[in-house]
């Protein structure tokens, strides 16, 4: 594949790919966004105030648990097919959801719309990986950053409309044209060549991991929500997932293409970058969830303007993340990671010292330096872990990079939650007032702060590389 190296963006021969990806990346990150505004209209259609956190929940669930399948088959089959049928997945997903007659029903229908978000965010990036050189790649992965920071806008804002002048379902249905449109560019505008040959396809360990997985993490977000941790439904699925996890590592030894090779773990770099995306994901989804209500519980700002304080965060990422490329290229990655998590670290302290004293332009400040930061830790580790490998492996390195973001994100959140629960049930707190709010938030803001110091230890873990050989051509097969 000839490639222009002047130009990396839209105007390149690359450029409709890269449009493609952008798209394909905006609809999982509007999904993420455009519903929180409308659960109050979809309680007060269907039902179900008691079961809506599971609207979140099973998305989260059914998204991480199907990624290291996909990024395995990825590598049998090739990019295009599964993202695809992700989209095609996502889709069904977003039209049953529009159709949803009761709250178990939407619920149901949600896991099925992360089924295919499964696919479309970890191929979107390794796709990216694929046909730009790792010089090019930090600029790339900055503008499929850009489309969160978008999202984090548009999302919440559309949802508020369609749920206060139209209806909630539209939700849903709005992502009929964008699927549609996304596949189409992507057929049109991206050909990759695959080597064919047999391939034995590891059902049994993904049908293990699958199963492990949601044991596990239906254990971690239900625990002290649903059933006490200590309660034998808790001990009974925690057992329950760590058992089929052992039998799903003896299963991998034996499988001839195991769906997550067990070398990944005993390869440094890509180990190292596991673990930052496991701290990537807490930080990122512990903001997002809990600045908001943090913001309107005690200050009593509205929704939106609490959404922008996050949407700072947002902000702030893309813009490191797409100029990255220039400092890991220099100091090596690990250098450029180390850098990033100071950056981190200065905002989730800054954010935990001043919670005490609810301010908008102080919370959104501090995410905006958080983004900063953490754009110059995800997407060089990210980078790292990529140029590694070649073409055949990539697919699941990327896979286990952004399943170690959806499990740190599911983990952090659940644990997150269970502070601020803890918190808000002391008996001081027994009024529920913004008081007790922010004695919760300012708990979890330290919780905050202590796992980007934890990350800090991870990354130094990590090796000192810099880019050099690797990748001197786009890898496209």
């Amino acid at each position: 594949m000839s490639v222009d190296r002047r130009d990396v963006g839209f105007r390149s021969e690359r450029g409709p790919i890269l449009i493609a990806l952008m798209l394909t990346t905006g609809l999982v990150a509007i999904e993420s966004t455009i519903l929180a505004t409308a659960v109050p209209s979809i309680v007060k259609d269907i039902g179900g105030f008691s079961q809506f956190p599971w609207l979140f929940s099973i998305y989260l669930l059914a998204q991480a648990v199907s990624v290291p399948v996909y990024a395995k088959l990825s590598d049998v089959i090739g990019r295009k097919p599964i993202l695809l049928f992700g989209i095609g997945i996502f889709l069904l997903g977003s039209i049953l959801c529009g159709f949803a007659w009761s709250m178990p029903a939407l619920i149901a229908f949600r896991a099925v719309q992360g089924l295919g978000a499964g696919a479309i965010l970890p191929m979107s990036v390794t796709i990216a990986g694929d046909i730009y050189t790792v010089a090019e790649r930090a600029k790339t992965q900055g503008y499929l950053a850009s489309v969160w920071a978008v999202s984090s806008v548009v999302g919440p804002t559309l949802g508020g409309v369609f749920a206060e002048f139209s209806s909630w379902r539209w939700i849903f249905f709005i992502n009929i044209p964008l699927c549609l449109l996304a596949a189409g560019m992507l057929m049109r505008t991206f050909h990759e060549t695959i080597q064919h040959r047999k391939h034995k396809v590891d059902y049994l360990g993904a049908t293990l991991l699958m199963l492990a997985l949601s044991a596990l993490l239906l254990a971690v977000l239900e625990g002290g929500q649903a059933w006490a941790w200590g309660s034998l439904q808790s001990i009974g699925i925690f057992s329950a997932g760590a058992l089929l996890l052992i039998a799903f590592v003896f299963a991998e030894r034996r499988a001839a293409e195991p769906v997550l090779p067990m070398w990944v773990f005993s390869r440094r770099v890509v180990l190292t970058s596991s673990l930052i995306g496991l701290g990537v994901g807490a930080i990122m989804l512990g903001l997002t969830s809990f600045v908001p209500t943090y913001l309107e519980g005690s200050l009593g700002v509205t929704p939106i303007l609490g959404g922008l304080a996050v949407a700072a965060l947002t902000i702030g990422w893309p813009i490191s993340a797409s100029q990255s490329g220039r400092l890991y290229l220099r100091i090596g990655f690990r250098a450029t990671v180390l850098i990033g998590l100071a950056i981190t670290v200065l905002g989730t302290v800054t954010l935990a010292l001043t919670a005490a004293t609810p301010a908008v332009v102080t919370v959104a400040v501090s995410c905006f330096v958080i983004g900063l930061g953490l754009g110059l830790v995800a997407t060089p580790s990210m980078i790292a872990a990529q140029s590694s490998v070649e073409w055949d492996e990539r697919g699941v390195v990327t896979g286990t990079n952004m399943f170690s973001r959806s499990i740190g994100s599911a983990v952090g959140v659940a644990i997150f939650g269970a502070l601020a629960n803890a918190i808000y049930a002391l008996p001081g707190n027994t009024d529920h007032g913004p008081a007790a709010i922010t004695s919760a938030s300012s708990a979890v803001f330290v919780a905050l702060a202590i796992t980007a110091v934890a990350t800090v230890a991870a990354a130094f873990y990590m090796p000192r590389t810099k880019p050099l050989g690797f990748d001197p051509e786009p890898a496209t097969p």
